[in-house]
């Protein structure tokens, strides 16, 4: 009766740890998911609508980012994270003669972060390095034709559930005279961001993701609002994500009001 009896008191302990370790393990999980140059693979793919955009304001876009993120560890100290912004762009209505109606992929942008795999003593996570852009784009209307180099940042902290912190690059057009009567590209890039995760792992998150463009002088300022749940299918941990956005500053010609965002990410913990 004893030997039963703890048989079954190490088989009730043996699930705690158990339960424990996953639990452990889905937080880190959600933690990483939310880090930008987190040492992990991941493959989101983001789909974002804006209404009200070009000289009509009654056009439409759309822009389906695939962005794989893949770590390279250099050394005991440093990781190298590759970050790929593949956009796949639909527009349509933006003149009244439909010629600005295009469907194609637009411009990459190729981020590479030298972060170190321990936090700062104050509990900081870093990366800094160069911002490549490559022009891809499949049609004049959906690409700068040129190429463009400058330098990107991130700094951000993570603690009792909250991330918070700040993504940036500036990126110069490195041709003196852009084909195609083209706007030389010189252009600031901020995002900050602010979120909270549950004991569910459900984040609720907010950002802006503006541009500003030093030839024109203008801001683009889509404020996003966000939840996100962490969640495994058939074994694969993912991330799927929904929400509003609203510009609080655009071009003349450019998105105004509200739009949304979905989201979903494949996540490969190493």
């Amino acid at each position: 009766m004893l030997r039963v009896q703890l048989t079954l008191l190490s088989a009730v302990i043996f699930a705690m740890q158990s339960g424990l370790a996953q639990a452990e393990s889905a937080a880190e999980l959600a933690k990483q998911a939310l880090n930008p140059v987190a040492a992990m693979y991941s493959l989101p793919v983001q789909y974002n609508w804006d209404q009200k955009v070009g000289s009509t304001g009654n056009g439409m876009h759309s822009v389906t980012n695939v962005q794989p993120v893949l770590p390279f560890e250099l050394n005991n100290d440093w990781n190298l994270i590759s970050r790929t912004i593949l956009p796949i762009i639909d527009q349509h209505g933006l003149a009244p003669d439909g010629q600005a109606d295009k469907s194609g992929i637009g411009d990459v942008t190729q981020s590479f972060f030298f972060s170190p795999k321990k936090p700062t003593d104050s509990g900081w996570i870093l990366g800094v390095g160069p911002a490549i852009l490559i022009p891809t784009g499949s049609n004049d209307l959906l690409s700068s034709k040129q190429w463009g180099l400058g330098p990107t940042a991130v700094a951000l902290k993570q603690s009792n559930g909250w991330t918070r912190g700040i993504l940036a690059n500036h990126i110069w057009g490195l041709e003196s005279s852009p084909p195609d009567n083209k706007e030389k590209v010189n252009q600031t890039f901020l995002q900050p961001f602010l979120s909270y995760t549950t004991d569910t792992y459900t984040t609720y998150g907010v950002n802006t993701e503006s541009t500003y463009n030093w030839q024109t002088h203008e801001w683009s300022v889509p404020i996003n609002l966000t939840v996100t749940q962490l969640l495994k299918v058939s074994g694969q941990p993912l991330t799927i994500q929904a929400g509003p956005r609203y510009w609080a500053d655009s071009p003349e010609d450019g998105a105004q009001g509200w739009g949304f965002r979905v989201a979903l990410t494949l996540l490969f913990p190493r």
